[in-house]
């Protein structure tokens, strides 16, 4: 009987150092053991592996069984009750193997299967070969990549299913596949976020770079061919959401920005070969121009990348960072067409918190007006009403009157700069861009709260500046040390001069912000009067 053969083997095995183990002693267990599988003693092997006396030999021998196991398995249907004692078979040896020998047997698996077994095999697997690789101590990193590649290689030769109903037949299963084989590969991301987080000098680890290449490799295979259109009748588009996973990963691994726009950096090359690097930049070349399409035209990732951007942009300590976000920033904005602009413009005007920010948006709206006024085709987008409907995000003040001037500067400055250029650009009699039909609304929510409001600054600093003049002159040194608060914000400790000269620095904002809008306003006023006249 095959079970009493095994039992023999383990006996004999068990009296022994697990370094006198030899070839014959590991054959033979894997003949035994697969006699067992296929006459139908799986619970008698089942009882085998699980007894504690046998786990030194399960130990070092057991991984020799994943190769008739696997065929067991995939000969019976996912329901058979037979199926499901191979899988609590299989179970225990992921448990109980060597993580090393096991995991090269997994993978070994993968490697010969092909045709319509393929998809089925990695399915099969992945759970098992993902346990195996968060219990490796060395080389994770090599292994995780060597797994990913091997499974990709092996996914590749398939035909990306098109049409809606080759989608929803999925005949390979590589629809089902690809989104499991993300599964596999997210504890591994997790982590790589993981020391991200704890150290901001992790960036070119060997684990990030091994999954880097399986993106790639994803982006080329199967997304590059595969219809990422919304089909009606199929609630989840499996390509779409492994789309949305692997733009996910790269996003998490702070690698979507550097790819989508500093994609002229080339990476790391390995070969040494001219014909093989050519070879991988022509690949690479076909995962970003993918990636470009997943982004701009179906736009996956793109909710986060101004949210990424402007965090960097007001928050980063680092100097030529927030400079480079700055850059990143104005060239995401140039990838889209006028409708996309427009859509990011008034996304960024709500979300961004920051003035200058703010101010930095309402110049790229100012050049956008430029463009549509001086091209020789309109541009809806902005003129006419949906530009009003911009302005009304523009021109105002956040908190009316009592908005704080000297806080909000950049973004009153550059609006005024704005409404100058309408006013200017655009006459009464055209009024291609609308301004001029909401002129009394901009003056009602706009021009005249600002006027009140510089008012009402100016009166305050002023008072300010008098009062610290008067406490200079009451003390005996002007090199006392005080506290300022400015803008709601509590400044460094400063000696009075100090103080006098921000107070002043303030003033003088308030002088240029009310030479501008005095400016604006004479503008209005002889524009139109010269319409007026007209009519008369």
């Amino acid at each position: 009987m095959a079970v009493d053969e095994l039992q023999a083997i383990i006996q004999r095995c068990q009296i022994l150092e697990e370094a006198d183990f030899k070839g014959e002693d590991y054959d033979l267990f894997q003949v035994a053991g697969q006699k067992c599988l296929e006459d139908g003693y799986a619970a008698q092997l089942l009882e085998v592996i699980q007894n504690v006396k046998n786990r030194v030999v399960i130990k070092n021998m057991g991984w020799n069984l994943i190769s008739p196991l696997v065929r067991c398995i995939l000969a019976y249907k996912q329901e058979d009750e037979k199926r499901e004692l191979y899988l609590k078979i299989l179970d225990q040896l992921v448990q109980l193997c060597n993580p090393k020998e096991l995991f090269l047997g997994l993978l070994e698996q993968i490697e010969q299967t092909s045709g319509e077994k393929v998809c089925q095999t990695i399915m099969l697997l992945l759970q098992p070969l993902q346990t195996v690789l968060l219990k490796l101590q060395n080389k994770k990193a090599y292994s995780v990549g060597l797994s990913l590649a091997m499974i990709m290689d092996q996914l590749t030769p398939l035909p990306v299913p098109y049409t809606k109903q080759q989608i929803q037949e999925d005949k390979l299963g590589l629809c089902q596949c690809c989104n499991a084989v993300v599964d596999f590969a997210k504890p591994f991301v997790n982590e790589v976020v993981k020391n991200m987080e704890k150290s901001s000098e992790y960036n070119d680890t060997e684990l990030k770079e091994e999954l880097l290449k399986f993106c790639m490799k994803s982006l080329k295979y199967p997304l590059l061919t595969a219809q990422l259109e919304q089909l009606e009748g199929i609630e989840e588009h499996p390509f779409r959401h492994f789309a949305a996973e692997i733009v996910g990963i790269l996003l998490d691994m702070r690698e979507l920005m550097p790819l989508v726009f500093l994609h002229h950096k080339r990476r790391r090359s390995y070969w040494e070969n001219q014909e093989f690097e050519d070879v991988e930049q022509k690949n690479s070349a076909d995962s970003l121009a993918c990636l470009s399409y997943l982004m701009f035209v179906q736009h996956f990732g793109i909710n986060c990348l101004p949210v990424d951007l402007v965090k960097v942009m007001t928050l980063c300590p680092i100097e030529h960072l927030r400079k480079k976000s700055l850059s990143i920033l104005q060239l995401f904005i140039d990838k889209f067409e006028a409708e996309g602009k427009y859509t990011l413009f008034r996304c960024l005007l709500k979300t961004s918190n920051h003035a200058g920010v703010e101010g930095y948006i309402i110049k790229n709206i100012k050049d956008q007006i430029h463009l549509s006024l001086t091209k020789a085709h309109d541009n809806v987008w902005f003129t006419g009403h949906h530009l009003i409907s911009l302005l009304d995000l523009v021109l105002l003040l956040p908190e009316g009157a009592e908005t704080d001037l000297l806080q909000y500067s950049d973004r009153i400055m550059a609006s005024l700069n704005l409404l100058r250029y309408l006013v200017i650009k655009d006459c009464e009699s055209d009024n291609q861009t609308g301004v001029w039909t909401a002129i009394a609304k901009i003056e009602k929510n706009f021009l005249k709260p600002l006027h009140v409001g510089l008012n009402m600054s100016k009166a305050h600093y002023e008072a300010e500046i008098k009062n610290k003049k008067e406490n200079r002159r009451g003390s005996l040194c002007s090199n006392t040390i005080c506290s300022l608060t400015v803008s709601g914000e509590k400044m460094p400790a400063m000696t009075t001069e100090m103080q006098l000269q921000v107070l002043h620095s303030a003033l003088f904002t308030f002088d240029l912000i009310e030479s501008v809008l005095a400016r604006v306003e004479e503008l209005i006023e002889v524009k139109v009067k010269a319409v007026m006249d007209g009519n008369i």
